[in-house]
């Protein structure tokens, strides 16, 4: 006999709600294994496996409609289990590193001493996009960031880490209400997110180079690369960015 869970037994098990998993499956996306005769939702094995893929990719960032997207294409459940597993495993890596850079910075105050500058931000890595950026612009522009940001104070990181958050949290927001890219509010974030680009020394934004070519080039990306898609709420909200900025550099 199939084993079957009851919604809120799935709920308990997924540490969600009944009212996600059906909003789930009103979006298409978990289907019940069956509906018993009083209106109550039964899921399987195979629902069970659906719902870990989607949930791990509601931790990458991606919103409902990429999730779909991702999940109609034609790729073996073990495959795409095994992406998943090697992006976990990165994580489990770098949260690790971090830990343990903090671990040891306590530590260090414990004794009274300064920690070592060397280890404290091991597992913070800014170079995460570095071959992207390396491929599309070159490595001067790279090494070019990559020394700005190297000698920012931490107060000056997180301002732009903040500004960064804000910028992408508007975005995001925007394209959720589904603001025209020709409005007046669109103009304005593509106004900023330039101005961001230009603020970053050598990139072609900041030194008199092709900005429109950078800046469709980036608007691209942002839809191509679902780790970059996901700063702006998935592949919709990727997509929304891209034509708000097409929109900008073609006025």
């Amino acid at each position: 006999m199939t084993r079957e869970w009851t919604i809120q037994q799935v709920a308990r098990l997924a540490g969600t709600t009944s009212r996600t998993l059906r909003h789930y499956g009103d979006a298409g996306l978990l289907t019940p294994s069956r509906v018993g005769a009083n209106g109550y939702r039964f899921y399987d094995a195979a629902s069970l496996r659906r719902l870990q893929r989607i949930l791990l990719l509601r931790d990458l960032g991606l919103g409902l409609p990429r999730i779909a997207e991702v999940l109609a294409r034609d790729v073996p459940e073990s495959d795409a289990l095994s992406a998943h597993l090697g992006w976990l495993e990165s994580e489990r890596a770098r949260i690790e590193r971090q830990i343990a850079a903090v671990a040891s910075t306590i530590d260090a105050r414990k004794e009274g001493e300064e920690p070592m500058a060397e280890t404290m931000f091991d597992g913070f890595d800014h170079t995460v996009h570095r071959e992207e950026v390396i491929q599309r612009w070159g490595a001067d522009t790279y090494a070019r960031s990559d020394a700005w940001w190297r000698n920012l104070s931490p107060e000056e990181k997180a301002q732009q880490r903040d500004a960064s958050a804000r910028l992408a949290a508007d975005w995001a927001d925007a394209a959720g209400r589904g603001i025209r890219p020709d409005s007046a509010e669109a103009r304005e974030l593509a106004a900023r997110h330039v101005a961001w680009l230009r603020s970053i020394p050598g990139t072609p934004a900041s030194d008199g180079g092709d900005l429109r070519g950078y800046v469709l080039g980036l608007a691209d990306m942002y839809v191509a690369d679902d780790r970059f898609g996901a700063n702006y709420g998935g592949g919709h909200g990727a997509k929304f960015v891209r034509e708000v900025l097409r929109h900008h550099v073609s006025e």
